[in-house]
């Protein structure tokens, strides 16, 4: 079993890859495009973009795999995506729907075998047990959920599935063949089998990454496949370059506990958002919805950030700490000092993008401990019970009524159409976030 330490780094003991498949990991084409094919069956076969808001300014979240083939992809402008394809249809993003359709996916996919791990909302991985853990019984578990998704989701819900020692090669393996790809990597195949790869095909190695390894001499598969473990730690500068050795050839590495740091919300604004005087409202928004979701975590927050970047201008960012809180009427009163400087640093100019996020958590158990010490309350402040009650009713009524039933403040409504949850690639919203 490997074992890490600021010095020792990995334990190399026994580390080698498994003789058979143990990890299986599939990866969604095009997922959010798909969706809205398979929900619209007109839109099928042919070039969509997903969007976040109705203008060309903004830029594309999806695209159908027709769109990929005239070069549009996540993040091309919509302007640009349509001087590229003229026939292209854009979409407006239905994130609830999107979520439904995760779920969907997930419970077919435990009809055939358990989910380990939910990567993000395209993604999951499947630890082989048992009789699974050979080739051929591992591709026939592949082609029987690819069946039971066509069958059970929607003919336009397609898939990549990778299957590898572990589960870092079943990602690589689930990106070597698209769309609706099966590949399996196995440990005799390494390491010339990913030789035909470029660097950025390895998850981890970004832009910044590639730049490091060349600087290193390593420009090629070959290259970094041959590198010495004591070599990739040197170029990651830590202890991660050793993992990352392991991984590329085929060890089963444990992943590294990890914990909530942050609860926040972003938005980008439509036009008729932008100015200072509405994404103040849109601000105000964000930040309730936060509050809530740090509630239903059990976690309180002691620092705010607010962001904001100015239409066709910088990013301006600054926070402020305060006591352990995660009811609205203190989070809004951190909101209304934050957006002071907002105003002053930014004038009049229209608002492109406004985001709030909470951090330096403490969970619910661990405030108790901190509560032995008594925390003051500035004069005229309500008492933190009182606020606590009445950000838990609105919290109720929302859920039992519907999204904004309650809402402390005025909400236009030209902003609605922004109050649903948004998905992150990396993370799925829990349902209950759709009635914050």
């Amino acid at each position: 079993m490997a074992t890490e330490g600021k010095s020792r780094g990995v334990d190399a003991t026994d580390l080698m890859p498994s003789a058979v498949p143990e990890w299986l990991f599939l990866d969604l084409n095009s997922n959010f495009a798909s969706v809205e094919q398979q929900e619209n069956p007109h839109l099928r076969g042919k070039p969509v973009a997903v969007v976040p808001v109705m203008t060309d300014a903004t830029c594309a979240i999806a695209a159908s795999y027709q769109a990929k083939a005239y070069g549009i992809k996540t993040g091309t402008m919509i302007g640009e995506a349509k001087l590229l394809c003229p026939t292209l249809t854009c979409v407006l993003a239905n994130h609830d729907l999107y979520v439904d359709y995760h779920h969907k996916i997930i419970e077919e996919i435990e009809q055939h075998i358990p989910v380990t791990i939910v990567a993000s909302i395209d993604e999951v991985a499947c630890k082989l047990e048992g009789s699974w853990r050979s080739k051929e019984k591992a591709v026939a578990l592949a082609r029987r959920i690819k069946a039971g998704l066509t069958r059970n989701v929607g003919p336009a819900i397609t898939c990549n599935i990778g299957i590898a020692p572990n589960r870092f090669l079943a990602k690589v393996a689930s990106d070597m063949q698209k769309p609706d790809g099966l590949v399996v990597i196995e440990a005799q195949d390494l390491p010339e089998r990913l030789y035909e790869l470029e660097l950025t095909d390895m998850p981890g190695i970004g832009a910044n990454m590639e730049r490091r390894l060349h600087g290193a001499g390593i420009r090629t598969m070959e290259a970094l496949m041959k590198a010495s473990r004591t070599r990739l730690r040197h170029v990651w500068r830590g202890v991660e370059g050793e993992r990352f050795y392991y991984k590329i050839h085929g060890v089963d590495m444990p992943d590294v506990p990890t914990q909530r740091s942050s609860v926040g919300h972003s938005h980008v604004l439509a036009p008729e958002l932008r100015p200072p005087q509405m994404a103040e409202l849109v601000m105000r928004r964000l930040t309730l919805r936060a509050s809530s979701r740090l509630r239903r975590l059990k976690h309180l927050a002691r620092h705010m950030e607010v962001s904001v970047r100015i239409d066709k201008g910088p990013r301006h960012s600054e926070g402020i700490s305060f006591s352990p809180a995660n009811d609205s009427p203190m989070l809004l009163k951190q909101l209304r000092i934050l957006w002071e400087w907002v105003r002053e640093v930014t004038g009049n100019h229209p608002l492109k993008k406004v985001s709030v996020t909470f951090t330096h958590l403490v969970s619910e158990v661990e405030l108790r401990q901190l509560e032995l010490f008594e925390m003051t309350r500035e004069a005229g402040e309500a008492p933190t019970e009182l606020r606590q009650r009445l950000s838990d009713a609105i919290d109720a009524l929302n859920k039992r009524f519907g999204r904004d039933t309650v809402s402390l403040g005025m909400l236009p409504k030209s902003a609605r159409g922004f109050s649903g949850t948004k998905v992150a690639f990396t993370r799925i919203p829990d349902k209950a976030e759709f009635h914050e």
